[in-house]
């Protein structure tokens, strides 16, 4: 992973990697929604790199959200948020089905009520990454924390 420019705030660093538990954890949840089972809402995400041209591909879950569709990076500005952001594009994929869809990242200000609502719906899975900031949080609170979480609403192709 290369490093971010020491000139952005530290919020938008923010890059929270896990540990083997979580890489472990992620594989066993990619390959279940390989073989066609989506907990929740999970999706293979598969975009191709920026530099590299070739499908990187990694365990996300959809949210939809007063009928749109959202990508949220609840680890903070990683590499497939880095990827989608120069590309625009990718596929969301569920066993043998690939869905093709085109992003557009949401300002700081239009974040509080999708990251709310991913709260509500996937605390329990995603809590740890957003430092004890909870779905019960004031539009204030989330507002300050929304540069480290990148939001994406999703469209069809």
């Amino acid at each position: 992973m290369s490093p971010t420019p020491a000139s952005q705030p530290e919020a938008q660093r923010y890059v929270y990697s896990g540990g083997r538990a979580l890489r472990i954890t992620n594989r066993i949840v990619a390959a279940l929604t390989r073989a066609g089972l989506s907990f929740w809402g999970s999706r293979v995400l598969a975009i191709r790199g920026r530099k590299s041209g070739e499908w990187r591909t990694t365990p996300v879950n959809v949210l939809t959200h007063q009928g749109t569709r959202y990508l949220v990076a609840p680890r903070g500005h990683t590499q497939w948020v880095r990827n989608l952001r120069a590309i625009g594009t990718g596929e969301l994929r569920l066993g043998r089905q690939a869905e093709t869809f085109h992003a557009t990242e949401l300002p700081d200000s239009e974040k509080p009520e999708v990251l709310r609502a991913y709260l509500k719906r996937w605390k329990f899975e995603v809590g740890a990454f957003f430092q004890g900031i909870g779905p019960d949080a004031s539009d204030a609170e989330l507002l300050r924390i929304a540069p480290g979480y990148p939001v994406f609403r999703i469209t069809g192709p």
